[in-house]
């Protein structure tokens, strides 16, 4: 999760300006490569979440590792808009979609009971690398310029992640003779309010609406954060904050996106997903509105805070969310679809805030646009009936 930062879009707005004054390119043509680039991730998470089914998420992890570092690369040599298209395509799919989905299959593979203390801990990953990626690319940029900084990150995820994965990750507890959660056996079964491992009845995706009613208020987290944080400098500059604010807020934001994923686990291990996803939407409703009415930095900071506890709950409960209605068996399939969902709303995120900011000539609508995601959202939950997986009786 942390290896997963060069294509995060934390990682990237410190390196929006500075592309910018390198490459002859708008802001709003660099969105809409952004977001097309987003697409591709789209498209390759729901392979990937297939080929993790099929080879186990050791194989993929290494594969997905050695490729995020050669794009890194890749995007370090990129010179007009077919050189970021492909740098976006490749970070994006790699690092944003690929390599987040294939942790999250791998954790929940390893634990039932605990699964939400599990993924609360694998999202403490994504926190600290939102709260020390940015700076260390910032110190890249101004130390070698953009295009050396991308290289420093390609070279940092071969050290960190490539000897992990070799060295410690197996893809099931059952392949070394263990049971998840560490449980002495197989029949084990989980508190009330959790699932077991086994196979879901109904495997339908797209054609569900159950999945939908999930896969919406999942997805609104992601549209919004994915929003803001790339479009947070000119924001707050639109508030008469300086470019040392939005830079700033980045490790409050880290700090809450970990308060969040423990909180978030804390939830779902009690109650399940559902309470979970509501306070999620209450969250993001309230940063929306906090960001409106931002005019100092501690506003910005409480606004920092705000989105990171939203974001670090959804992380966690969606990490948690499709294995709790679907079991283990054949996870990646859904999980990577939902993934598919998720991402391509990212993808539209950045775009259609910066065309409606041209238009407008503020961020006003956009915020107001965004705000209005989380209350539909939270009424598609509160209608909602879910089913979860029913455990398996003791043997």
């Amino acid at each position: 999760m942390f290896c997963s930062g060069p294509g995060q879009s934390y990682a990237f707005s410190v390196f929006v300006d500075p592309i910018l004054s390198d490459i002859d390119i708008s802001r709003t043509q660099l969105s809409a490569l952004y977001g097309v680039g987003t697409g591709v991730s789209a498209l390759m998470v729901a392979i990937v979440g297939r080929l993790v089914d099929r080879f186990g998420a050791r194989v993929m992890l290494t594969v997905i590792a050695l490729a995020l570092g050669v794009a890194c690369f890749g995007m370090s040599l990129a010179a007009g808009s077919v050189g970021l298209l492909l740098g976006f395509a490749a970070l994006r799919a790699l690092g944003q979609g690929s390599l987040p989905v294939t942790g999250t299959l791998l954790t929940v593979q390893w634990f039932t009971q605990k699964r939400g203390r599990a993924m609360a801990i694998v999202g403490l990953g994504g926190a600290i690398s939102n709260a020390l990626i940015p700076p260390f690319a910032r110190f890249l940029i101004e130390t070698v310029g953009w295009r050396g900084a991308y290289r420093g990150l390609g070279i940092m995820v071969w050290l960190l992640l490539i000897p992990a994965v070799l060295f410690v990750v197996r893809n099931r507890p059952e392949d070394i003779g263990l049971h998840p959660d560490g449980a002495p056996s197989a029949q084990e079964l989980p508190s009330p309010g959790r699932t077991s491992g086994r196979r879901s009845s109904d495997r339908r995706v797209f054609t569900s609406l159950n999945f939908w009613l999930l896969a919406l208020p999942l997805t609104a987290v992601p549209f919004v954060v994915t929003a803001l944080i790339f479009h947070q400098a000119s924001i707050l500059n639109e508030r008469g904050l300086g470019p040392a604010v939005s830079a700033a807020v980045f490790l409050p934001l880290a700090i809450a996106v970990a308060g969040g994923s423990t909180l978030g686990g804390f939830l779902v291990e009690r109650s399940g997903p559902r309470w979970a996803l509501l306070l999620t939407q209450a969250l993001l409703l309230l940063a929306v509105v906090e960001l409106w009415f931002v005019s100092s930095p501690l506003t910005a900071v409480l606004y920092a805070l705000t989105v990171g506890a939203s974001a670090g709950m959804t992380q966690v409960t969606g990490g948690v969310t499709w294995a709790h209605y679907y079991g283990r068996e054949g996870l990646g399939r859904v999980q990577g679809s939902a993934s598919m969902v998720m991402i391509s709303a990212a993808a539209l995120a950045p775009l259609s805030v910066a065309a409606l900011q041209q238009v407008a000539g503020s961020y006003g609508p956009s915020l107001a646009l965004m705000a209005a995601l989380p209350v539909l959202c939270a009424a598609l939950l509160v209608l909602s009936r879910p089913k979860s997986e029913k455990p398996a009786a003791a043997g």
